[in-house]
């Protein structure tokens, strides 16, 4: 599997918080679905919540 970096921002009380996360999965449409999850599952989110700027693959180290 692949690391994904992304980052966007998300609906919070004063106004939009910035995100930046790295998340493992097989391909990038799997990642937006990992951020959606894990991001909506921490801050009680709905996916419309959520806006996705930016996914790049993350070099193997």
């Amino acid at each position: 599997m692949s690391q994904f970096a992304v980052s966007g921002r998300f609906q919070s009380r004063d106004g939009f918080s910035e995100f930046n996360t790295v998340v493992e999965a097989p391909n990038e449409n799997v990642a937006r679905e990992r951020v959606y999850a894990n991001i909506g599952s921490q801050h009680g989110l709905k996916r419309t919540q959520i806006e996705i700027g930016e996914v790049t693959t993350e070099a193997a180290a």
